[in-house]
């Protein structure tokens, strides 16, 4: 772990609170500053009694909006005293759970049988649960009728009141679970803390929940409608993020092209990376993710001309057939992706695309099947995220009749796996030899004389240097291709990315 970032708001506000007075009503910033700090009271008495520090630990399930969130989960337990560790061995431990998957929901049951262990040498142990899977009323009761022993339950939407729902369980001494889940909450509080995973680089949440409804997806259920942060709030946070050394920034959104819609002073997704491509000592911009039916030519006219955007988008597909996404209900045509993808890499011909694919979904054809291998060979993604259909309860699709069998699913899976890389590395080689601007990340796990690093397109790079170049953005020559990353050598020192 690398520390607490707060913003300096926060920090003012935990300096001026008096645990003597009443906390503040309005459910925000202040509350939770409050609470944090009435925590972080109790966090050290527990310690002087046992001698030695209280820890925690915070594990991630899912997206990067789960992992933007876990960091300020980790912030706010850092700051109420706790020492972070990766050890589920721990005075307190987090799920922050996804449920895009059913899959996902059995993995996290049979994360909490595994702690069986430390709960029988750690009676007083703290085990919470939070997140997308939270937000769905049958597991909360079986978490109530079985599961007894989580003490700590919230959703999506109670983040904010982490600090609050903490001091809860910490005053109670017999084993209450503390339940707090909204089914709807478009409140959004500033100036929360983070411990940040990189010093260097953070992603940045510009907007929360989905509006799509796509038939597959349970998002919108378990993350709300769309609201947008304003863009004077981003702005200030990554200012702040830079004044803290932070060179690139992910801004966060389940569909950040319809950012800025209900917003009371309208601003588009391209407005606002244009105010944050001004803020000074942010090097790189990436973002996550983008709806095909909303990305604009604004857009576009951004990123081309932009020096700090980087030239990596990520487009999900999800099948080539239009009958396919109809009842996906995509609201785009496999002919005006393929127009959008012939415009952006006119555009920007040194742009990486990427995507997202489902084999499988109810009712696909193998003429619907090949229609998707067709639009990946015209695109020529440089990478693809291919998965199965996985039938989600709570989804339209889960209702829908005509269920593909599972041989068939797989054949296809596998056809499709074998095309997007072969297509891959051939995509990826194409800046063999080039010389481009690298973000260096680590030193790379299978030979310390190594360094790792990205470029623009989001390509990892390995080349040999030390640790002091970690966080600095440098010229590497692409000397050998491997598939899908690149063995280079550094020709020359720090450099401002374009």
């Amino acid at each position: 772990m690398n520390g607490v970032f707060e913003s300096e708001e926060f920090r003012r506000l935990i300096q001026h609170t008096d645990l003597e007075k009443e906390p503040p009503e309005e459910d925000g910033s202040a509350r939770q500053a409050y609470f944090l700090k009435e925590a972080s009271e109790l966090i050290r008495e527990k310690e002087e009694k046992l001698g030695r520090r209280m820890t925690a630990c915070v594990v991630t399930f899912g997206c990067q909006m789960n992992e933007r969130d876990s960091e300020k989960l980790r912030g706010i337990l850092a700051l109420a005293g706790y020492e972070m560790t990766d050890s589920e061995d721990a005075d307190l431990v987090l799920y922050n759970t996804c449920t895009v998957r059913e899959n996902a929901n059995i993995r996290v049951y049979g994360r909490l049988g595994g702690l069986s262990a430390y709960r029988k040498k750690n009676p007083e142990m703290i085990i919470g649960l939070c997140g997308c899977m939270m937000q769905e009323p049958d597991e909360i009761e079986k978490i109530r009728k079985d599961f007894r022993y989580v003490r700590l339950v919230f959703g999506t939407h109670n983040l904010h009141r982490f600090a609050e729902l903490l001091v809860r369980v910490l005053l109670s001494d017999k084993g209450e679970q503390v339940i707090e889940v909204a089914g709807k909450d478009d409140h959004i509080v500033e100036n929360l803390p983070a411990e940040r995973t990189y010093l260097f680089k953070s992603g940045v949440n510009i907007m929360f929940g989905c509006n799509n409804f796509c038939t597959y997806c349970i998002v919108p259920y378990v993350r709300g409608r769309e609201k947008s942060r304003k863009p004077e709030d981003i702005v200030r946070e990554i200012t702040e993020l830079a004044r803290d050394g932070v060179k690139e920034v992910m801004l966060l959104g389940q569909n950040v092209n319809s950012y800025g819609r209900g917003l009371l002073e309208p601003c588009s997704f391209a407005e606002l990376l244009q105010m944050v491509e001004k803020i000074d000592g942010i090097e790189r911009i990436r973002f996550m993710t983008s709806h095909p039916k909303d990305l604009s030519d604004d857009l576009i006219e951004a990123m081309k001309h932009s020096e700090k955007i980087c030239r990596h988008l990520h487009l999900p597909l999800q099948s080539g057939s239009d009958r396919i996404l109809s009842a996906m209900n995509r609201h785009y045509t496999s002919e005006t992706y393929l127009e959008l993808a012939r415009k952006l890499r006119r555009e920007m011909p040194d742009l990486s695309l990427t995507t997202d694919i489902i084999v499988g979904f109810p009712g696909e054809t193998e003429e619907d099947f090949q229609q998707t291998l067709d639009v990946v060979r015209k695109v020529r993604y440089d990478s693809a995220f291919t998965f199965i259909y996985s039938k989600r309860s709570g989804t339209a699709a889960a209702r829908m009749e005509d269920q593909v069998p599972d041989e068939v699913v797989h054949d296809r899976f596998d056809r499709l796996l074998k095309e997007v890389q072969k297509i891959g590395r051939e995509e990826t080689s194409r800046f063999e030899g080039q010389t481009l601007p690298v973000l260096v990340e680590r030193v790379n796990r299978e030979d310390d004389s190594l360094m790792t690093g990205r470029t623009s397109q989001n390509t990892v790079v390995h080349f040999p240097g030390d640790c002091s170049l970690i966080g600095q953005i440098v010229d590497v020559r692409l000397d050998s291709c491997k598939g899908f990353y690149y063995i280079g050598t550094m020709t020359g020192g720090n450099h401002a990315a374009g």
